[in-house]
Parts: C-alpha cells; sequence; structure tokens
C-alpha cells in the first residue's frame, strides 16, 4: 500500500481548483508552476471570486462524516479519514466553520453567519463506490445534492458538456504531478418528486433483508448522476522516514516490491521517484486496455520493443497499470503473459485499484509463481484482504484504525521497521545454528 503505509498520513490541504482557477492557502511554496491566488486575499476582499469560493468551501464543511468534540481548546474534530479531517480543519482557517452535527441536520458558520442543513440523506464512502455523497436541504428550502470523490468515478457522473470538467482535469493533472492527492467537489439541485420516488427506494434497500449493501449502491448510482463540477482539492502527504533507503535495502536483498494502490496514476509515479520505486534511467511501461486483447497486445509490444533481455536486465524496466486495465490483466486469458512481464520489471505500480484487486494481485503472485512467498503490507481496512491473501502479513499501526494490524501476521509503527523485521529479525532465526 502506498498511502498511511510508505507516506505518512499526515494530511495537509495545499491547494484547490475553483471555477477554473487556482488558489492557495497562505505563501507561495512551489509545489505547481500553476498561477495561484492566496483564498485568504479572496475572502478579505470584494473579489469577483468570493461567492464561488465561499460555495466551494461550504460544501467541503458539509461534504463528510467527520464528528466535533467540544473540549477546553474549543472544537476538535474526529474523523476515521485524514482526507477529510484536512478538508473540515482547512474550510474552518478560512472561516467556514463546521459547528455541530445531529443524526438530523449540520450547523455551519460562514464567516459569522450561522446556516443550518437537515440532513436527508448520507451516501457514505467506500474503497469501492470511491465517492461519498451528503443530500441537504438548504436554508432557503431547496434539496441539493454535495459529491467528493476520486476523478475516475466523478467525471463519469458528470452532466454532459460541464464547462469546467476540461480546464479542472488540467488542473488535476499538474496537482497528481506534484505528487498531491485529489478529490473532485460536485454538487446538484433535486427536483422534489424526483427526489421523494428515490428517497423510497432508497428506504426499501436500507431495510433489505437480503444483498442489503449491494442494494443500497445501486440505488446510490441513480441520485449520483448529472453532477456539477465546482472544482477539485490537492492535498499533500508526505513519505515517511527512510522509505527510499528502506525500499533500496530491501531490493539489495533479491526483494520485489510492487506497490498497489488507489491514488491516481500521476500521484502514484511522483511518489514512486521520491521513494526510489522508480528512476530516471528505467524503462517506464505504461499499460492501458479496454479489453484482454488489447491488454495482451500492448504486453506482446512492450517486449518487443524494449526487448526480453533488456527487460530482465537488472533496474531496467517498471510496469504501470491502473484500476480497470488490471481488471482485464487479470483475465485467464492474459493473466500469465502480465505475470511474466511484471515479474521481469524491477518496480510494478498498481493504481487507482480496489481493495479486491489488491487482493487478486498478491493471490495470483503466490499461487502461480513457483516457491514464492509473498509478504502484503498495509495500514487499513482497505489493505486486510491483501494482507490475508498473501504468505505473511504486516500490518502499520497509524491513522486509519487497527483493521490491518488486527488481521496481520505481525505489526509495526512505520515501514521502516520492516527492514528490521525481514533483514535481522528473520535473517538471524533462517541462520544455520553454531
Amino acid at each position: 500500500d502506498k498511502t498511511g503505509t510508505l507516506t505518512q498520513n499526515i494530511m495537509e490541504f495545499k491547494l484547490c481548483s475553483i471555477n477554473g482557477h487556482v488558489y492557495r492557502i497562505g505563501a507561495e511554496d512551489g509545489h505547481t508552476s500553476i498561477q495561484t491566488t492566496s483564498l485568504q486575499d479572496v475572502l478579505g476582499s470584494r473579489h469577483q471570486c468570493r461567492d464561488e469560493v465561499i460555495e466551494f468551501l461550504k460544501v467541503m464543511a458539509i461534504c463528510h462524516s467527520v464528528i466535533p468534540e467540544q473540549t477546553q481548546e474549543g472544537v476538535v474534530y474526529r474523523a476515521s479519514s485524514p482526507d477529510e479531517q484536512a478538508l473540515v480543519n482547512a474550510a474552518r482557517s478560512l472561516g467556514i466553520v463546521f459547528q455541530s452535527r445531529t443524526p438530523d441536520s449540520i450547523t455551519i458558520d460562514v464567516v459569522g453567519s450561522k446556516e443550518e442543513y437537515k440532513i436527508l440523506n448520507l451516501l457514505e464512502f467506500s474503497s469501492d463506490r470511491k465517492r461519498m455523497s451528503v443530500i441537504v436541504r438548504t436554508p432557503d428550502g431547496a434539496i441539493k445534492l454535495f459529491c467528493k470523490g476520486a476523478d475516475s468515478v466523478i467525471y463519469e457522473r458528470l452532466c454532459p458538456n460541464d464547462p469546467l470538467s476540461k480546464v479542472t482535469a488540467n488542473h488535476l493533472e499538474r496537482f497528481a504531478v506534484s505528487g498531491l492527492r485529489t478529490l473532485c467537489v460536485t454538487q446538484t439541485v433535486l427536483e422534489e418528486d424526483l427526489y421523494e420516488k428515490w428517497s423510497e427506494r432508497y428506504y426499501q434497500a436500507s431495510i433489505a433483508m437480503e444483498k442489503r449493501e449491494e442494494r443500497i449502491d445501486q440505488v446510490s448510482e441513480e441520485i449520483e448522476l448529472n453532477l456539477s463540477l465546482l472544482g477539485a482539492t490537492a492535498i499533500d502527504d508526505k513519505l515517511q522516514t527512510d522509505v527510499p533507503e528502506s525500499i533500496e535495502a530491501l531490493r539489495k536483498a533479491n526483494i520485489k516490491i510492487w506497490v498497489l494502490t488507489g491514488d491516481k496514476q500521476e500521484t502514484a509515479i511522483t511518489i514512486g521517484f521520491a521513494s526510489r520505486q522508480l528512476t530516471s534511467s528505467m524503462h517506464i511501461m505504461i499499460l492501458e486496455g479496454h479489453t484482454p486483447e488489447d491488454v495482451h497486445h500492448k504486453l506482446s509490444e512492450f517486449v518487443g520493443k524494449i526487448g526480453q533481455a533488456n527487460l530482465i536486465k537488472k533496474d531496467n524496466a517498471a510496469l504501470i497499470v491502473d484500476g480497470k486495465t488490471l481488471e482485464h490483466a487479470l483475465d485467464p486469458s492474459v493473466q500469465e503473459s502480465f505475470l511474466n512481464v511484471a515479474l521481469a520489471c524491477r518496480s510494478v505500480i498498481c493504481c487507482r485499484v480496489s481493495p479486491s484487486q489488491k487482493a487478486a494481485v498478491v493471490e495470483m503472485v503466490k499461487v502461480k509463481v513457483k516457491d514464492s512467498i509473498t509478504l502484503a503490507i498495509g495500514d487499513g481496512a482497505n489493505d486486510v484482504g491483501m494482507i490475508q491473501a498473501a504468505h505473511v502479513g504486516v500490518g502499520i499501526s497509524g491513522r486509519e484504525g487497527l483493521q490491518a494490524t488486527l488481521a496481520s501476521d505481525y505489526a509495526i509503527t512505520q515501514f521502516q521497521c520492516l527492514v528490521r523485521l525481514l533483514l535481522v529479525t528473520w535473517g538471524l532465526e533462517l541462520q544455520p545454528s553454531v
């Protein structure tokens, strides 16, 4: 896994794209070459974009599952997702404050003015859905759906010819190339009749005795359509201490390292270079295909272009594949070719993958590669499947809860501890006694 395993999982809001313009919090820090405007400057003046910025920040302060907790120091936000906590904290620092939540409502302070929104439905985030939505009744009586999630699923649900789709896609790519984690932010207004009919179907799905989760997801799909893009957020998550050195040490021990992440391809590649999983001297092969036949053809092209001898040369090739292509690569008709190319590469990075795909990749290597010993390491609930699929499972106890560590054979606190676990502890155990 990448987030929380190779990185610190300490999220810091850096940039955002709103209505085609890029904004930052505070001073310039060189994260991207795009010209940016300070959010503080926009909100502290009569800037022409002030209203659209406030609308964007209001969605950040409303569309989440964060719980506010009153302490002696003030309100503290408790969140299961560090990303959500970073977004809500960023909105608060800009004067759009999430104040309180009840089962039926959420209250925010918009630059000194309180607004209460009635919560009609909360469509929760999951690793398969890659998005979350909240349906609210606004103070003026309108019904709105706010949705945030990965661009790969949000763009499929935008209204046709959305005016911001192209410029925001360009900003998303720039953010990802800088190693930032991205989310799209959208909204849509729902007609009363349409919502009432959908609400009944959602209720029936929520009380179903069989396949409840599947039915809820299906009904949720029906309402999360024709979305209007407001913009996107970009969050920084730095590498843990000594990650590049740890990866290099494991490589010297002839251990192959594959990264399986839910992040965008560009973000995964940037982190790959930062962690020395990728180097500038490597042949980087990006595998893309819409059918198993496409993928098989691409794999043959890679081998033919680079040459079998160069492909297996040490430190010479890396394979990068996204979740949609991986689905075809794991097809029985293609799997052997995919595995042969992947095993010949120094590095493999699978991005935008689901938890089930993470487990499937581990299972493939475990079953197909003779005498192999697989180890999977992760820190969150979405890593449990691959941790349990591997011969050895290692959980990192971090900010994502205890699911990974409880499902693992070994628990560590940081990725760098894996070096000592594998090369020292196990190395001593495997040495013949004298």
